[in-house]
């Protein structure tokens, strides 16, 4: 994994400190060429990486990607997954059923309707695991994406239900499926490595809050740095800047203390922010690596 990965947060309007912060990027990227322009910078600086929700607006990224390959040549896409929005909304305009015809696949639709049919009818959760992956995968059809991630909406209830075969069935199916790696999102770190480890999901990639303040940290800060001290997992830190309470120097200085953290991902929504973070990288968390 690079070690910095963009995400996507800005583009769909949230932010969890400023509602108001939230409209107004919402309103901004409601241009299409808006959003490019801040992928480009981000490229620019680099960063290659884009960790993005499976929002139906992500697919117009995929198309462009596709349509200018010599542009976006290494670039690569994380996918996380489930946008729950998008089914909510789906089956309130368009009623469950059709709902469930418009986000399926094209690709296989008669055999994964089938699959997903046997799977309520069996109770057969794998099927029906694997039907939803299958279609929230399909919009990234011709782009590579090496990880794939499970959104901690799911993650944290299937926590919640103490359900943690399921996690076992997503590693699977995203390995043989799309030859690509599990990860997992979560605000409970601490708790879901110990869930991973009763199905025998090894070495996983987590990506979890990891800040100086503890913030939306469940668990609390001491779990996490024994978490990053002691156990084997390779760690993707977000909300390091604790959602703007943190000054760039001051929050990788804190995740340079941590050899486990791979990766971090931030959101920014111009081109002077990406480069500043990129330099404050350079600066502060690369050098400690090297020693």
């Amino acid at each position: 994994m690079d070690r910095l990965l963009f995400g996507d947060n800005q583009f769909f309007g949230v932010n969890h400190m400023s509602e108001e912060k939230a409209r107004a990027q919402a309103m901004r990227f409601q241009d299409f060429e808006s959003v490019m322009g801040v992928l480009d910078s981000a490229q620019a600086e680099g960063i290659k990486t884009f960790m993005c929700t499976t929002h139906e607006r992500v697919a117009q990224i995929v198309d462009r990607v596709q349509e200018r390959p010599d542009d976006y040549r290494d670039f690569v896409f994380y996918p996380c997954m489930p946008y729950a929005h998008k089914y909510a909304n789906a089956v309130t305009e368009h009623g469950p059923l059709e709902a469930v015809r418009r986000l399926l696949p094209d690709e296989g639709l008669v055999s994964t309707a089938l699959r997903g049919g046997r799977a309520l009818a069996t109770k057969d959760i794998e099927g029906l695991v694997t039907m939803l992956v299958d279609a929230e995968m399909a919009m990234f059809r011709g782009v590579t994406t090496p990880v794939i991630f499970l959104q901690n909406v799911v993650v944290d209830l299937l926590l919640g239900l103490g359900f943690d075969e399921a996690f076992a069935i997503f590693a699977r199916h995203v390995r043989a499926r799309y030859g690509a790696e599990p990860g997992f999102i979560t605000m409970n770190l601490p708790r879901l490595l110990d869930a991973l480890d009763r199905v025998e999901v090894r070495n996983p990639i987590v990506c979890s809050n990891m800040n100086k303040l503890g913030f939306r940290m469940c668990g609390g800060i001491e779990a996490y740095r024994e978490a990053l001290d002691e156990r084997e997992f390779r760690a993707v830190a977000m909300s390091v800047y604790a959602s703007g309470a943190l000054r760039p120097e001051e929050a990788f200085e804190w995740i340079a203390q941590f050899p486990k953290i791979e990766s971090v991902v931030f959101g920014a929504s111009s081109a002077a922010n990406i480069r500043g973070t990129r330099l404050v990288v350079d600066e502060v968390w690369l050098p400690r690596l090297a020693t």
